[in-house]
């Protein structure tokens, strides 16, 4: 066991099968664990599901993003044509609202789509091009063949031999303290 000098992020366990992964996520989460990572290779919705990462915000922030684009549109038309600059067309009302359909349509699918990327970026908190996942010593492999748990020190329960002993239980290949 390596052990920094600080105070530590949490403890990692590494597995060699995703199955052993998941066994082991599930059993924190039934411990009561809720502040825990995985770590894999490749997408693996079982350890997601097994933390508990099943609820999404990504669809409501798009859906607000839609609605704030549609009345963003509509409105910008609407003060074009009725306010700003009415011009009689042919007799044509100046609030003309069939001719703004479009451009509604149009300004509604760019609010979706740019709260749809900043919304998931903010979400994954990203740019962070540094975690403290990164000290421990195998987390290089886990972009290969490794699979790891990380149960953060923040989480409540947390407390470093009983949270040890947990995943002791799980049988990994190696537990590491994470430091900051």
């Amino acid at each position: 066991m390596k052990a920094g000098p600080g105070p530590i992020f949490g403890l990692m366990a590494e597995f060699e099968t995703p199955t052993e992964l998941v066994h082991a996520a599930k059993g924190a989460y039934a411990a009561g664990y809720r502040k825990m990572d995985t770590y894999t290779p490749y997408p693996l919705e079982e350890a997601a599901e097994a933390i508990g990462a099943h609820h999404n915000r990504v669809s409501l922030i798009v859906l607000i993003g839609a609605m704030l684009g549609m009345v963003g549109g509509y409105s910008l038309e609407y003060w074009v044509s009725v306010i700003a600059y009415p011009i009689n067309s042919g007799g044509k009302p100046f609030h003309s609202w069939p001719a703004f359909i479009p451009v509604t349509f149009e300004c509604a699918i760019l609010g979706a789509s740019l709260a749809a990327v900043f919304g998931m970026l903010a979400l994954n908190g990203l740019p962070q091009p540094y975690h403290p996942v990164f000290n421990a010593p195998n987390f290089v492999r886990a972009s290969k063949d490794r699979f790891f748990l990380c149960i953060e020190a923040q989480d409540p329960r947390f407390s470093p031999s009983d949270t040890r002993k947990l995943l002791e239980s799980f049988q990994p290949e190696e537990i590491t303290e994470v430091p900051y």
